[in-house]
């Protein structure tokens, strides 16, 4: 049930109008209702403090696996809600690749009702772009949007064979459907599990060369140009992909992407002496690539920063790392690292913001802002305090993480999803 709550002597921090100022904040009815003065006749059930605190829109997250159904070993959806709200997070695009991947209507109602019973974060499944992700048969996409999927996607499958894609994407642009692909090309993936450098060569390791980012690129963008589909590229990682997304962009193609927080901190030397903790899909590329990142990053054509989350146990990390499973728990650091790439490229707070909330609502139809009428969706967050990574106190059921034990600026006080308070540090 939502209350009328009024929160007092926070900074305002509005991503959407790029503004920051100290005003009072009034809820009601799971709205924001107004800002700076009381509406007439408003009376508060809730009173909340927010001095020292940011008070901004909820984080919106583009790509987290919840692994269920069927991976609940690794996670299940209560952990991961409990985990995004802790985090800030009040909506969470969760991608296909469950088990069943979500190709049927009945999945995609299913995941959506176990949601709204946990009443946390909000959840906006992608559905299968191909039926079990084998990349043959496309799914009846139309009934899925109509059951709730806001995109379709292969989750980390990528499509072999063109013609499917081809047609998938001409099914989509008549429907208006977004494609969220992953740019990959099998072929020169082969069983590489590191960035094909000199480090990887050192270490022995198999290769992935960044040519099997931009082929892929360069395939979609070639498609789009011929079936007018618009396209989000997942977790770019390489500078000459930045690049041709530059000019894409640049020709006017309908094309955004977004990068991980892991590959805006972390490079191939982090792997260390063979660490599974930085076992990634995509890899962790070179310094050079990473630097392409932020730079993409600052000056637009990244358009958001995701978590990235996957959540995996402990006997999917100690593995040797070829043998080791790909990924990391990410909901819960989201904020924090976006902030720490903020702070490292002296980015006002609001621009940052916008590429965890603003950015990734408009792309999913609604408004992340402070003006009166948008939704009481917010965080509120001290951006001084510190705290570490540890996994015991992590909310997620993954607790594998390259920055376990790193140091964390930025900490979530409150999390308000429709109104209500669902998570309080």
């Amino acid at each position: 049930m939502t209350k009328n709550i009024h929160i007092k002597n926070g900074l305002l921090v509005d991503p959407l109008a790029g503004t920051e100022n100290k005003a009072d904040l009034f809820l009601a009815d799971g709205k924001i209702v107004a800002v700076a003065n009381a509406p007439a006749g408003f009376v508060a059930d809730e009173v909340i403090d927010a001095t020292g605190l940011v008070v901004a829109p909820g984080l919106v997250d583009f790509a987290a696996r919840l692994r269920e159904p069927g991976q609940e070993y690794k996670a299940t959806l209560a952990s991961e809600m409990a985990a995004a709200v802790a985090g800030g997070i009040s909506s969470v695009v969760c991608t296909p690749d469950t088990d069943p991947v979500l190709d049927e209507v009945g999945l995609v109602t299913m995941l959506r009702q176990r949601s709204k019973t946990l009443d946390l974060a909000r959840v906006y499944p992608v559905g299968a772009l191909t039926r079990g992700l084998k990349g043959v048969e496309i799914t009846e996409m139309a009934q899925l949007h109509e059951a709730g999927c806001v995109a379709f996607s292969q989750g980390d499958v990528p499509i072999a064979d063109l013609q499917v894609l081809y047609r998938a994407m001409l099914y989509a642009a008549n429907y208006g459907f977004e494609l969220r692909l992953r740019p990959e090309e099998a072929s020169l993936v082969n069983d590489g599990v590191a960035h094909d450098g000199p480090y990887a060569s050192r270490l022995g390791l198999t290769g992935i060369p960044v040519v099997a980012e931009t082929i892929a690129i360069a395939q979609i963008t070639q498609l789009m140009r011929a079936t007018g589909c618009k396209v989000h590229l997942a977790r770019v990682s390489s500078a000459a992909g930045l690049e041709l997304i530059r000019a894409a962009k640049r020709e006017g193609l309908k094309l955004t992407c977004d990068v991980s927080i892991n590959h805006i901190h972390l490079v191939d030397l982090d792997i260390g002496f063979f660490d599974s903790q930085y076992r990634f899909d995509p890899p962790l590329r070179s310094v050079a690539d990473r630097d392409a990142i932020v730079a993409a990053l600052n000056d637009g054509t990244v358009d958001m920063i995701c978590s990235d989350h996957a959540p995996v146990d402990d006997d999917g990390k100690l593995l040797p790392f070829a043998q080791a499973e790909r990924g990391a728990t990410g909901l819960e650091l989201l904020l924090p690292l976006t902030l720490a790439w903020a702070r490292a490229n002296q980015v006002a707070l609001p621009q940052a913001l916008a590429k965890i909330s603003s950015t990734p609502a408009k792309a999913l139809g609604f408004e992340a802002g402070l003006a009166v009428g948008n939704r009481a969706d917010l965080v509120l967050f001290n951006p001084q305090a510190n705290w570490y990574v540890i996994p015991e106190k992590l909310k997620s059921q993954g607790k594998n993480t390259p920055f376990i034990g790193h140091e964390m600026i930025g900490k979530v006080a409150k999390t308000i999803v429709k109104g209500k308070v669902v998570y309080s540090a």
